[in-house]
């Protein structure tokens, strides 16, 4: 390819900075663009399989995420009345089955790790720059200056400017809200964090990982419910809601929440896109990550999904003579499988938490390993 003077990212996420890495790797120029005064992330945890892990190591942070991380040995799915376990599953061996680790880890550790990788392969990190509009590949911040590229990538998330170029329409309420916090391991949850997994009940689910070396769990509590749409991350909120939601469930339930209600607690509207049949615009603009293809957390795949839009679009550049070309060839390679994952991970909001008295949905739930997608090497599929 003719090399073009700059690509633009739009968004300093998951997705933007692996993309901002792994593109800049390839020997291009690229300037990243983030709304926020700094660049981190937000208190909660994230699930990297094997194949996102191995779209880390093709910008040379795989290691630097294993160590940030944690390797769960197990995990299971519970009953909400008594706890008995419906489901367990081997975590170990993955690296022997599919030629990398699984990980949960802080997405403020991986964002640290991604934002490292970034810098050193030379990209041009601007955070305090909130898009507001673009037109052509070029954008205009909210101080009313503008940034031209000769490749726009929107990288913005759920809510994406970029993305209404694409498609108007706000994202879309899916019926579930979602409470997170972080909790200390302490001895009276200590045989929950070595179990992790999922409580699962009518209508509702409790969700737990461990991060940071075993010493603080990630919780997530998800329910049905109306009358909440507000999707932003931050919103704080009483614990003792949880209380009233999961009142009746067994004793692990009950412990986890006790530990839950002693921190601070944030809820949110989980809201989704429906798919788009196209990402290409002129063929110089561009979407990757939830602003592609939001989806549910129901598979655990979001943050994989971007991570591999990030290293398959690098690639597919790297291949290519002109920048139509390479988003030609990285739509082909990326569009099904991502547009695949997001229709099962909003199908699996419904299969689970279902009403029957005995497995709740798990009859009909697929999870990302029974699909498969764990062999999925973003380094070596064909583009």
């Amino acid at each position: 390819m003719s090399r073009p003077e700059k690509i633009l990212i739009v968004g300093g996420g998951i997705a933007g900075m692996t993309a901002a890495a792994a593109i800049a790797q390839q020997g291009f120029a690229v300037t990243l663009l983030e709304s926020a005064p700094e660049f981190g992330e937000i208190g909660a945890g994230v699930t990297l399989s094997p194949n996102a892990m191995k779209g880390l190591d093709f910008i040379g942070a795989c290691e630097a995420a294993t160590k940030a991380g944690v390797e769960p040995a197990r995990q299971r799915i519970q009953h909400w009345e008594d706890g008995r376990t419906l489901v367990e599953k081997d975590r170990t061996g993955q690296m022997d089955k599919y030629g990398a680790p699984y990980l949960t880890i802080h997405r403020a550790d991986l964002h640290e790790v991604l934002t490292e990788a970034a810098r050193t392969s030379g990209v041009d990190l601007r955070c305090g720059a909130p898009v507001v509009s673009s037109e052509g590949t070029t954008v205009t911040l909210a101080d009313g200056s503008t940034v031209s590229g000769d490749l726009l990538i929107g990288a913005d998330g759920v809510k994406s400017v970029i993305r209404e170029r694409f498609d108007p329409k706000e994202p879309h309420f899916t019926g579930h809200v979602a409470w997170r916090t972080l909790v200390p391991v302490t001895e009276d949850i200590k045989d929950l964090s070595d179990f992790p997994g999922i409580i699962i009940g009518p209508g509702a689910m409790i969700t737990r990982y461990n991060i940071r070396n075993y010493e603080a769990m990630n919780l997530v509590f998800f329910a049905r419910q109306e009358g909440w749409t507000d999707d932003g991350w931050t919103t704080p909120v009483d614990p003792e809601e949880i209380r009233k939601v999961y009142q009746g469930w067994c004793g692990d339930a009950q412990r986890l929440i006790d530990a839950a209600c002693q921190q601070p607690m944030y809820k949110w509207a989980l809201n989704a896109r429906t798919a788009l049949d196209s990402w290409i615009i002129d063929d110089n603009v561009t979407l990757i990550g939830d602003a592609a293809h939001a989806m549910t957390p129901f598979l655990g795949h979001g943050a994989a999904c971007g991570i591999e839009d990030a290293v398959v679009l690098a690639r597919a550049l790297k291949a290519s003579n002109t920048i139509a070309e390479g988003l030609k060839r990285y739509q082909d390679a990326r569009h099904e499988r991502a547009t695949f994952i997001q229709g099962e991970s909003n199908n699996n909001a419904d299969r689970m938490q279902g009403q029957d008295t005995s497995l709740f949905g798990l009859g009909e739930m697929k999870d990302e390993e029974s699909l498969g997608l764990f062999e999925y090497d973003p380094r070596t599929v064909e583009v």
